[in-house]
């Protein structure tokens, strides 16, 4: 699926397409801007029961370690952010007793190219991202 706003180009594969293709992936959204290219990537995995949550949460934990050092998080937070701003862990309500997990990794440029978007439609590039994390419909 392919949604465009402004300058940002988002393209959408859903689980039984390539690129999306793991088994716990449910979606993936990468959001490529006009003028900065690929400057964020969002995977969403598929609901989760509460016995499968810790595991698979605890393992994309780990690589997020591995690729940018030990995260900012509050005692109890659902959101666990790496400190250079690039990534964040969310854990969201799926249908009752599952939850979804949502990874997202941003590029070097990613600010330039919220900046622009914002002119252009009166909101941050950010504001689609956190409308998934969140839960809610854009």
């Amino acid at each position: 699926m392919v949604d465009r706003e402004a300058n940002i180009t988002a393209l959408t594969y859903f689980h039984d397409r390539p690129l999306a293709a793991g088994i716990d992936t449910d979606e993936i959204i990468l959001e490529v801007c006009r003028d900065e290219g690929l400057q964020q990537v969002i995977w969403l995995s598929r609901p989760l029961s509460e016995a499968e949550l810790p595991s698979r949460y605890e393992a994309i934990y780990r690589e997020g370690v591995r690729r940018y050092g030990q995260p900012q998080t509050e005692p109890g937070a659902k959101v666990v952010s790496w400190p250079s701003g690039r990534a964040l862990l969310a854990i969201r309500k799926a249908v009752p007793g599952e939850r979804r997990l949502t990874m997202l990794a941003r590029g070097d440029h990613y600010e330039a190219c919220s900046v622009a978007h914002q002119a252009a439609t009166g909101h941050p590039a950010s504001r689609h991202a956190s409308d998934l994390i969140l839960g809610q419909t854009p």
